[in-house]
């Protein structure tokens, strides 16, 4: 038997959601450079808000560069004060007193305390993880609030603390359409594109590279105590004239480091949750020589947009072999799975998901007037 609707039967569209956006207080949105979280969070908003949903940006500083409307907690962006708690503790306690339940349908939190003291407040909270949910992260995670929903990055990361209340897993994208893309393999150096940690390898790309007789560029986040003293006494000494280094490049001689690179070398020392730069890499045509930690699997397909290695005495082969990948593959795989596009109807699903389940409180916080812009 077949069942013919009437056309006024079928369900009423489901209306745009009123999100908040939290990010940290360090930078601002999008970062002149270094700044991973709040390029994923640039394109997200601009994604949402081109979907129709009513998105306001709660951040630190003045400034910002996104379509949502914008409030901020503080006039001063507090990134020399980045690792400190106060700062971001303080920015969220601001945040609760400006947001009440009839104005938002879910609060999307990007900062590391937030999930903690979410279930303070009077709207249902998604938190995206962006960190490796062990240790004492982990333990701050574990102790969250059962009415925040966790969502992972990508599923290396989710099964590295597969106990947490985990609502779903939304990979990180990329919005490409300023993001200059060659058609044939880069004649540049071998690019490691990171900051200056043990767990980013920057030693290992050095001994890479001198193995395979190729050129090195390590642009490299270098400001806070900790990336200057590894600097210094692990990453100095082995420099030579086959070694160029730029210190904390802006977005611009990123793009264009990227796009001039033979491939971006990866060789970390740690569970890797997402990797953005790898996305960023693939987006110029420029492939990836990466160890197999973490989501790297995830994000580069082996022998296609890169080269996959299961340890470190590897990496010189595939660096001197990796030329014969195709740039427009790499760009492909990009705009296929991690565009904003697909990154926002993740999240859309989350939310309303998310809001619907939620047990609602029936007090509001007070309110004051939101700064604007």
């Amino acid at each position: 038997m077949t069942v013919t609707h009437r056309l006024s039967e079928r369900p009423p569209p489901e209306r745009p959601l009123r999100i908040a956006m939290l990010v940290p207080p360090w930078l601002s949105v999008p970062p002149p450079g270094y700044g991973g979280l709040e390029q994923v969070v640039h394109g997200l908003v601009d994604a949402l808000v081109g979907h129709g949903h009513e998105v306001t940006l709660f951040g630190a500083g003045r400034q910002h560069g996104t379509a949502a409307e914008y409030v901020w907690t503080i006039d001063e962006l507090q990134y020399d004060r980045l690792g400190e708690s106060l700062p971001e503790l303080a920015h969220l306690a601001r945040v609760r007193q400006l947001i009440s339940a009839a104005d938002f349908d879910v609060i999307h939190d990007h900062t590391t305390i937030g999930p903690l003291i979410a279930g303070r407040r009077a709207v249902p909270t998604v938190a995206t993880v962006h960190g490796n949910p062990v240790g004492e992260y982990g333990a701050v995670l574990g102790d969250t609030d059962h009415g925040v929903g966790l969502v992972a990055i990508s599923h290396a990361q989710r099964r590295a603390n597969p106990g947490l209340p985990w609502v779903g897993t939304v990979h990180n994208a990329l919005d490409g359409r300023d993001v200059p893309a060659k058609r044939e393999p880069g004649r540049g150096p071998v690019l490691w594109l990171a900051r200056f940690s043990p767990d980013k390898g920057p030693d290992l790309a050095i001994r890479a590279c001198r193995a395979a007789g190729l050129p090195l560029t390590l642009a490299g986040k270098c400001n806070e105590p900790a990336e200057r003293q590894h600097f210094a006494e692990a990453v100095q000494p082995m420099l030579g004239e086959d070694v160029n280094v730029i210190l904390n490049a802006d977005r611009e001689a990123t793009l264009r480091l990227l796009v001039d690179a033979r491939c971006l070398i990866m060789p970390i020392q740690w569970e890797e949750p997402f990797g953005m730069v790898m996305v960023e890499a693939m987006a110029t045509g420029t492939p990836v020589v990466a160890l197999r930690r973490g989501a790297v699997p995830e994000v580069v397909v082996d022998g296609v947009t890169g080269l996959i290695c299961d340890g470190a005495e590897e990496l010189p082969a595939a660096l001197r072999e990796v030329d014969r990948l195709d740039p427009a593959a790499c760009v492909a795989h990009v705009a296929e799975n991690f565009s904003t596009e697909r990154m926002a109807r993740g999240y859309e699903a989350i939310y309303r998901a998310v809001a619907h389940s939620a047990r609602r409180p029936h007090h509001t916080t007070g309110s004051v007037p939101l700064r604007t812009r």
